[in-house]
């Protein structure tokens, strides 16, 4: 796309999932919207790994409660691993395949639920599902408040005064042509790659290795969520396929850290409901279990609306080896530098992939379906992207105090994923909306002294 940038990541086993556009990831994603868990706020101090946020899950608890009313988010009440999470709207029934999982996961006596969903749903109407996204929840909101969109266009650079306050940025407009926008307040929500990538090609006199980077760790501690996956076929036509596809049921039974196994802290299993035709075809014929011909109906309906599967997602560790840097042989169409993208998954990260994979699989033959395939790391799925701008509390070991704020530039916000401390087990969706409705909140209490520069 002409708005998109170049990413280099050859040199990771799990490639990038990213693009650009008004609404950000919330335009393409399952609508799977869990928070992360007490302990993700603390895995320091709790199992002597990654390190402990300045803030904890009470200090967002009132921003998720929040967001979860903003984004429609439908669920069940009195999920056992979520401190007293209401006020959801009904939750998306199971279908018969959920309910088949489910009596798999209840046979282990394994934690499951209903999975937190951001969908516009009608329970009266079966299958009238409409996603919630950031257009039609808070872009509609912010437009109606006077926020104003400029299309097509792409900022190259934050510009510094001589106080190392940010005075604007420079922007390259829908005809190319460079502009500069005044601003007092800078909020900068480019992603877990877009926010280093801006920030390392914003070098001045007095940030020669980049905007805010005095902690040299901008685009360092990167984490992508390691995810395997496993699919099942079952005997009976369950209608499988009907449904939002990510958002089925969940289980959260290996999420923290058991002393006996392998790995330090864990990851979440999320149940996926069957693909559409189309898909569903198409996934047959890479996988060579049919072919167009006579016999390609009744070999499609040996799959079609009877195939679950179960997505494992692995908790990250935060490791400074694991980075975005500039790749500027590779420029962009506006001549801005591209990524390169270095990760490797860690041996703990490994060891938790086996697991998880090993007991998805337990949990398809508990269910009553027959193994069909599964791996990991699945490639094309780096969608979840942290941890290249961290929060702390010491400036020299982080980008953002816990408000988001730059310790290098106090009136330049960053209200996304890369502000990360450590990634959880689960999608991150949820605790970026709540962190920014934090940030926000304080920015518009301490708006005078902010502006005071």
């Amino acid at each position: 796309m002409k708005s998109d940038y170049p990413i280099n990541d050859k040199n990771s086993p799990i490639s990038i999932a990213n693009f650009n556009g008004v609404g950000g990831s919330t335009i393409l994603y399952s609508c799977h919207f869990p928070r992360f868990h007490p302990s993700d706020f603390k895995t320091k101090s709790l199992d002597n790994v990654g390190e402990d946020w300045p803030i904890s899950y009470n200090d967002l608890k009132k921003y998720y409660d929040q967001n979860d009313k903003i984004m429609n988010v439908c669920g069940l009440e009195g999920d056992p691993v979520y401190p007293n999470i209401k006020n959801l709207k009904p939750n998306i029934p199971l279908g018969k395949a959920g309910l088949k999982i489910a009596k798999g996961f209840n046979s282990l006596n394994w934690h499951w639920w209903p999975s937190y969903s951001a969908y516009i749903y009608n329970i009266k109407k079966k299958f009238n599902f409409e996603r919630s996204t950031a257009n039609n929840t808070y872009l509609e909101k912010a437009i109606k408040n006077g926020v104003k969109i400029k299309k097509n266009s792409q900022v190259v650079e934050i510009a510094l005064d001589k106080k190392k306050i940010a005075k604007g940025v420079f922007y390259l407009d829908s005809s190319g042509k460079k502009k500069f926008e005044k601003a007092d307040i800078i909020l900068l929500a480019a992603g877990g790659i877009g926010t280093p990538r801006l920030l390392l090609n914003s070098k001045s006199r007095k940030f020669p290795q980049g905007l805010a980077n005095s902690s040299k760790l901008i685009g360092k501690n990167l984490m992508l969520h390691p995810l395997g996956y496993v699919e099942g076929v079952f005997k009976k036509f369950l209608a499988s396929n009907i449904g939002p596809e990510g958002c089925c049921l969940a289980s959260h039974e290996f999420y923290e850290t058991d002393k006996l196994r392998n790995f330090k802290r864990g990851y979440s299993m999320q149940v996926l409901r069957g693909a559409g035709p189309l898909d569903t075809a198409n996934k047959l014929k890479k996988l060579k279990k049919i072919n167009y011909g006579k016999k390609f109906h009744n070999n499609f309906f040996e799959f079609f609306g009877k195939t679950m599967g179960i997505a494992v997602i692995c908790e990250d560790l935060p490791n400074e080896k694991n980075k975005v840097v500039l790749d500027h042989k590779n420029v962009d169409q506006n001549k801005m530098p591209g990524v390169k993208i270095n990760y490797r998954l860690s041996e703990n990260s490994k060891n938790m992939m086996r697991h998880g994979l090993n007991n998805a699989k337990k949990i398809l033959v508990k269910s009553g379906a027959k193994f069909f395939y599964g791996h990991g790391p699945v490639r094309n799925t780096g969608w979840h992207i942290m941890g290249t701008a961290k929060m702390g509390t010491n400036a020299k070991k982080s980008v953002v105090n816990k408000f988001g704020q730059c310790h290098d530039v106090n009136n330049l916000f960053i209200v996304d994923s890369s502000i990360f401390v450590t990634s959880g087990g689960v999608n991150c969706m949820s605790t970026i909306q709540a962190l920014t409705l934090k940030i926000t909140e304080n920015i518009k209490l301490n708006l005078k002294n902010l502006l005071k520069h």
